[in-house]
């Protein structure tokens, strides 16, 4: 298995380097479509049902990025779902509305991804309930999952709307049954795992997107993942993990005493506005073997911890490189 994987990324690498000839905008944004195939490939490897969701980035749908564009068909298929932040709230200032002109744009590339197949989680930051509930609405008339997030760290449960919106019963098997969703990635406000545990299992989301990791340094195990699968209503939910894929965090188990940038030499700028994360060079071997590809990758943790799929964060640092 891991030697089809490898000879997978040296074939993508190869097929990269023949970009280098195109723009530099078609060259970066095909590496990114590249990495996140690979993972996919290697995942799906080791899991068929293994779910690839990649948050933000969405003109990567089409093969120059504009909305005229041929589909990426490769990239499409490779996918089961596409993550979406402000689409309606959020864009320029939290707890505002997006601009009109914004969201009409996403939406056509959105709607790309949906006519193909795969199904939209849009996750809008909107503390005032006449917005969540106009959050909701308007997502489910786009044929959209959405979540209303109260705090943009995403360290909370929101006690509206009660019900949640969508709420069911049901025994949640695929991404295409998911009417609702919680996104939940830093768990500072819980004292303990159990604690952790005990809030999400108390609600009826389907689908839970949070860390492999809890306050950074401790692993939740496959058990405790299964326990987080249970519905408070006897249903059972997806359980998808955070990783982020175009930046590297300094408080995560792969990083090293004396990094800083430039050092790796894929190892780049410090963002400005998340201290700690560093973009990073995604296209090099080095950066995509922390990712995937061996035992000790970062993808092969979250699927031996009984995982249902990956959401892949900071998709569109290409940009930076563009």
């Amino acid at each position: 298995m891991k030697k089809i994987v490898f000879c997978l990324t040296v074939l993508l690498s190869l097929v990269s380097c023949n970009n280098e000839d195109e723009s530099p905008d078609l060259y970066f944004r095909q590496e990114m479509r590249n990495f996140v195939i690979a993972i996919s490939t290697y995942s799906k490897l080791n899991n068929p049902n293994f779910l690839i969701i990649p948050q933000n980035g969405i003109e990567l749908v089409t093969s120059d990025g504009n909305e005229d564009g041929s589909l990426a068909s490769e990239y499409l298929s490779a996918i089961d779902g596409h993550g979406q932040e402000d689409l309606f709230y959020g864009y320029n200032d939290d707890d505002q509305a997006t601009p009109a002109e914004d969201n009409a744009y996403l939406r056509i590339f959105l709607d790309l991804s949906k006519n193909a197949g795969n199904t939209i989680l849009v996750t809008d930051y909107c503390s005032t309930q006449s917005k969540m509930a106009d959050s909701y609405t308007q997502n489910n008339a786009e044929g959209y999952v959405s979540f209303a997030a109260n705090h943009r760290e995403l360290d909370t449960i929101p006690g509206y709307p009660a019900p949640i919106y969508g709420e069911n019963s049901n025994v949640i098997t695929s991404l295409s049954q998911v009417k609702n969703f919680l996104y939940l990635i830093n768990p500072i406000n819980f004292s303990s795992k159990t604690d952790f545990i005990n809030a999400v299992t108390s609600t009826n989301y389907d689908l839970l997107i949070m860390d492999l990791f809890f306050n950074e340094t401790t692993e939740f195990t496959a058990g405790e993942i299964a326990q987080l699968k249970n519905k408070a209503n006897g249903g059972k939910r997806l359980v998808i993990s955070y990783m982020s894929i175009g930046e590297a965090e300094d408080y995560r188990y792969y990083w090293q005493s004396g990094w800083d940038t430039g050092n790796p030499a894929w190892l780049d700028e410090e963002n400005p506005d998340w201290e700690g994360n560093y973009l990073v060079r995604f296209w090099e071997p080095e950066w995509q073997e922390i990712i995937f590809g061996n035992d000790e990758s970062y993808t092969k943790k979250i699927l031996n911890a009984g995982f249902d799929g990956v959401y892949l964060d900071i998709i569109e640092a290409y940009e930076y490189f563009e």
